[in-house]
């Protein structure tokens, strides 16, 4: 006798699997009648009968699981109880806790006893009909009664009768909807199992038999672009700000964006990297700008110096002579005026642009080598989720190849695959757990790093600008000097031009260079 009526009784003990179904099972197994489809329709009524006898069960977790990051996984901690909603043959349960749903590793959960058994009806109903011999009728989990012929397992929600030629509706139809897990979108349980439809349930990426929970029909909610996980817009609800109407660098600069010189990606980062050394060279132009300015100030002030040495109408007189001489001198005081400009503008203005930060060149490229390490692990984390993924779909259709072989032959060593290839599914499941935590983590850290990174680039643009705004403020403060000395300088001339007096310039010549005062008188006889 082979070890698989024992698994069956374990599970029959452990469920409370109605006896006659279960007698069926281990009989057929027993006596090695029609190994064939037989035995795949016992198997599929077992199947089917462990999903229904799982659903609506409560189990109690052993371990403590985080959900946070998963999409569909579920919260709980050691020792919570869980509603089983479905029992999936991958390792994967999805359960209800505290009015959340979500899937969990069969693992980490003990299953309780259950108090309702799924044993027969009462045939019998006033006014009815007694059932005919082998039927009986069952209560689906949604309060609807089916019926069940235990001699070839046929399966009917409409009331058999004994007349001959009566029409029976089976539960599963052919315009029916496909079932999940032995179950219809009704919740209804099904006794006669199609291996091929679940098979193809189960190999489909989006079907919640798959043993992975990130993944359930039209439910997705992200979609990864390069490496990085973001919302889709239309499944959750719209982000608020991190600094809402400050148009902060870290709310604007999270996905990459195409270089418009060539097809490769730019990074939201190394764009304010890009900014960052543009606002340098932008800098350095102005200080290559009042460079410029200094030099036609230093040539302007020794233009007029050489100017007012020289000697034209340096022989004028009078008071208009010192008003010439004045305006002459004032040219040798604008000139150092100038100069004093011109050296001012150096010092103060020049100087401290062509100084544009300490150790900028270290600092970004520190920047840019820490983002760029953090991006390149959270790469590295989405290669390893991908390959755990294939590597989960991989286990999950070595799973279904060997259930396939049930079809065929129901031994001890296909019953030994099977279990080891659910335990290899299920490992694998966790193994994708584990990647999608650490690609979690990765990208929470580079998250983090974006944030404090983009706000420290935001601080130094502000500095910088400040820094530019104060410095071309002193260049206008210097130039009103400048100004203001220049016209120092020709006040003394203007009041001089106002004290010029033609009659006193002609008393002075005179006095200067008179020859005499008599004049000449008539010749007398």
């Amino acid at each position: 006798m082979s070890a698989t009526p024992v698994v069956f009784r374990n599970i029959k003990k452990h469920l409370n699997i109605d006896g006659e179904v279960f007698n069926s099972v281990t009989v057929a197994q027993e006596n090695k009648e029609s190994e064939g489809k037989q035995v795949a329709s016992i198997l599929g009524s077992y199947m089917h009968v462990f999903d229904f006898a799982m659903a609506g069960s409560y189990c109690k977790s052993l371990y403590a699981f985080s959900g946070d990051h998963h999409q569909q996984g579920l919260r709980f901690e050691a020792g919570d109880i869980i509603k089983v909603i479905q029992a999936s043959a991958g390792g994967w349960w999805e359960g209800e806790k505290d009015g959340v749903r979500g899937w969990f590793p069969a693992s980490y959960v003990q299953v309780l006893e259950r108090q309702a058994s799924s044993s027969p009806l009462p045939a019998d109903e006033p006014g009815r009909n007694p059932l005919p011999q082998g039927w009986k009728c069952y209560m689906s989990p949604q309060g609807r009664k089916y019926y069940v012929n235990t001699a070839n397992n046929e399966t009917t929600w409409e009331r058999p009768s004994s007349a001959p030629g009566t029409p029976k509706t089976p539960l599963r139809q052919k315009n029916s909807t496909p079932t999940v897990n032995g179950f219809h979108s009704s919740g209804s349980p099904l006794h006669h199992l199609d291996l091929t439809h679940v098979r193809k349930a189960s190999n489909d990426q989006q079907s919640p038999r798959s043993t992975s929970p990130t993944r359930r029909p039209n439910k997705e909610t992200t979609i990864t672009i390069n490496c990085v996980t973001f919302p889709l817009p239309m499944n959750m609800p719209e982000q608020q700000l991190l600094k809402p109407s400050e148009w902060s660098y870290c709310d604007y600069f999270w996905t990459d964006k195409k270089d418009p010189q060539g097809n490769a990606s730019v990074s939201g980062f190394e764009v304010l990297l890009q900014k960052q050394l543009k606002g340098k060279q932008m800098q350095k132009e102005m200080a290559e700008f009042i460079r410029e300015r200094i030099k036609i100030e230093e040539e302007y002030a020794k233009n007029l110096s050489k100017l007012s040495q020289i000697p034209l109408a340096a022989q004028e007189e009078g008071t208009l002579g010192e008003a010439w001489a004045q305006l002459k001198k004032s040219l040798a005081d604008e000139a150092e005026v100038h100069l004093k400009f011109s050296s001012k503008l150096q010092s103060e203005v020049e100087k401290p642009l062509l100084t544009f930060r300490d150790n900028f060149k270290k600092d970004m490229k520190k920047f840019d080598h820490h983002i760029t390490d953090l991006r390149k692990q959270l790469a590295s984390r989405y290669a390893a989720v991908e390959k755990a993924r294939k590597a989960l779909a991989d286990r999950q259709k070595d799973l279904e190849v060997k259930t396939q072989q049930l079809e065929i032959k129901l031994s001890n060593k296909t019953e030994e695959d099977i279990k080891k290839a659910r335990r290899k599914s299920t490992q694998a499941g966790d193994d994708l757990m584990r990647c999608v935590d650490l690609y979690n983590q990765s990208q929470s850290k580079w998250f983090e790093e974006m944030v404090t990174s983009s706000l420290e680039l935001e601080r130094l643009e502000v500095e910088r600008v400040e820094m530019i705004r104060q410095h071309l403020c002193q260049y206008t403060t210097l130039r009103h000097e400048t100004d203001m000395f220049n016209q120092s300088t020709v006040e003394p001339v203007d009041q001089l031009l106002q004290n010029v007096d033609p009659a006193k310039d002609r008393e002075l010549w005179v006095n200067e260079h008179k020859t005499g005062d008599i004049r000449p008188v008539d010749m007398e006889i």
